[in-house]
């Protein structure tokens, strides 16, 4: 596995674009590491340090996320090196989707990403300059749609996306009006946690959770978790954190949801972030989330928590673990070896699997369908691994074999 992991970390990605602002410091770049099927797809995320390398590592992600959530393409990520709390962000998106937009008009796929909203700013921004849809790259290159199944593939992916959810047993409140877009991928990383304990073996109601990020991702993913029973006993945010060794109740979950301020955590009661830090890792807890940025988590906080009773973590965020490697470093393959690592491309690969049932022929588009299709996509791929691998270690291992055997 580590020799089919080093030639796919190694192969040199098909197209690398790097931009430059004129008008800012602010510079980007789009990574397809392959244009696998005739097209490429992957997010566009923003924050203030960014490199090409984590760009690379994000492209090579994708492509292993889409040998599980479809369709059969290449992997790509776009990454602009700018703090997002800047007054100039707007100005700097839309710059750079002009820049881009041959690309994505013709084989490049995007969507919303780290600090950057799908449905208030990547789709708004493009159709601007003339996209019907940020996907329409992947529905002409890989798709080839003539111009009937174009028509129908966009509307569903418009439609889809967008769709304010109207079923209560997905939405933490109807008045709020939130969008698929929203919940999905949090849903997913919650879902992949349901599906290892009813495949594994193991009672979920009663799990004890700690979440690493209060962003889109890891709020929905406490939700989900809280409404199934388990326990938020911990969280921790860029702005602080909160600790219940008891557990947090439902209700309480959902109302530190509703009252994030944008997309951090806000709560009067609210421990710093440095306090936060050097209580949590040693909470007993069952389920780790790591959902905020890549390349946090630390062997040492994966060794604290697995001496107070860590079984599963649920990868959120993309490559979350502070190793060098894109994939499998020695920090990720400790994890794997004494817990079961679910890795990111299952986990996570909510809001991909949205965009490829989209791009289905005549699918409904329904609150149950979309969110049931990603429970089942990530549940296969997950007896998948179990089916080869049954053991509770080396999940994420196993997984990787499975996903590289169709790309290499």
């Amino acid at each position: 596995m580590k020799d089919l992991l080093a030639k796919f970390e190694t192969k040199r990605p098909e197209i690398v674009f790097e931009w430059k602002d004129a008008e800012t410091e602010a510079e980007g770049w789009v990574v397809i590491n392959s244009l696998r099927g005739g097209a490429a797809g992957g997010g566009t995320r923003m924050r203030k340090g960014l490199d090409k390398r984590e760009v690379e590592s994000l492209a090579k992600t994708m492509e292993v996320k889409f040998t599980v959530s479809g369709p059969a393409i290449g992997g790509a990520k776009s990454g602009i090196n700018f703090d997002p709390a800047d007054p100039r962000k707007k100005g700097v998106l839309e710059r750079w989707y002009k820049a881009v937009f041959p690309l994505l008009k013709n084989y490049y796929g995007t969507g919303g990403d780290l600090n950057v909203d799908e449905i208030h700013e990547v789709i708004p921004i493009t159709e601007e300059y003339g996209l019907w849809h940020p996907q329409e790259g992947v529905v002409n290159g890989h798709f080839q749609a003539t111009e009937p199944q174009k028509i129908n593939k966009i509307g569903q992916l418009r439609q889809g996306v967008s769709k304010v959810i109207e079923d209560a047993n997905y939405s933490p409140s109807l008045s709020r009006k939130y969008n698929v877009a929203d919940m999905i991928t949090g849903y997913g990383v919650a879902e992949a946690v349901r599906h290892y304990y009813q495949i594994w073996g193991g009672e979920l109601k009663g799990k004890r959770a700690i979440i690493q990020g209060w962003g889109n991702v890891g709020a929905a993913a406490a939700y989900y978790l809280a409404s199934e029973g388990v326990q938020i006993v911990g969280i921790i945010d860029r702005a602080g954190g909160l600790i219940n060794p008891e557990g947090f109740a439902f209700e309480e979950i959902k109302d530190l949801f509703l009252n994030r301020r944008g997309n951090t955590l806000y709560a009067e009661n609210l421990l710093s972030f440095e306090d936060t830090n050097a209580r949590i890792w040693d909470l007993e807890s069952e389920i780790f989330i790591p959902a905020a940025a890549s390349r946090l988590v630390t062997k040492e906080q994966v060794e604290r928590m697995r001496q107070h009773g860590l079984e599963v973590i649920s990868s959120g965020a993309n490559v979350p673990f502070q190793d060098p490697e894109i994939f499998f470093g020695p920090t990720g393959e400790f994890a794997d070896q004494h817990v079961s690592v679910i890795p990111d491309f299952i986990a996570n690969c909510g809001m991909a699997r949205v965009f490829a049932y989209l791009m289905e022929q005549d699918v409904e588009i329904t609150d149950e369908a979309i969110f049931t299709d990603i429970s089942r996509t990530i549940g296969q791929a997950l007896e998948k691994t179990h089916a080869r691998h049954p053991e509770k270690t080396e999940i994420a291992k196993t997984s990787f074999e499975i996903a590289l055997s169709q790309l290499l």
